[in-house]
């Protein structure tokens, strides 16, 4: 379930009602992606961005950006976590917490979406809002209209 808020700028936003498990499980994921985000290799955009990635099994795999001078070869937070689960035997996921310190309330990219889209709709998407507040949405909130492993369903 969701409801309405306003940050601190005015602008309106939907944010998870208060779930005390999640809410404790969530925080200690974000802390997870902010260490993550130290890590980072971003000499071009100087835009520090980490993830954490929690399985269905309880194991929680972290990731950073990691640029390069080739644009195209450039992998985002989200997806390094992700890939480094795949590679680890893993694809079932319940939630991935995104921090960038110099710029908090935003999303996922379109690209990290659809990344993220391929192991399901039901995972949970967690940042700080502006206001410095734990946010989450499902994936399928952040894709509608998604395109998904079942599109190439004949």
């Amino acid at each position: 379930m969701s409801n309405e808020h306003k940050n601190s700028l005015g602008q309106v936003s939907l944010v998870a009602k208060v779930n005390p498990e999640k809410e404790s499980s969530y925080r200690k994921l974000l802390d997870a992606a902010i260490k993550a985000s130290e890590m980072s290799y971003c000499p071009y955009s100087d835009f520090p961005v980490g993830a954490a990635l929690l399985t269905a099994e309880g194991k929680v795999f972290t990731g950073c950006n990691v640029e390069n001078a080739s644009f195209g070869g450039t992998i985002c937070a989200e997806r390094t976590a992700i890939i480094k689960a795949v590679s680890e035997g893993y694809k079932s996921f319940k939630a991935i917490a995104i921090h960038c310190k110099k710029l908090s309330g935003k999303w996922p990219c379109g690209m990290c979406r659809q990344f993220i889209c391929e192991f399901g709709l039901n995972i949970d998407v967690v940042i700080l809002n502006t206001d410095g507040a734990l946010e989450w949405r499902s994936l399928e909130e952040l894709l509608p209209g998604h395109f998904g492993p079942e599109s190439l369903q004949t």
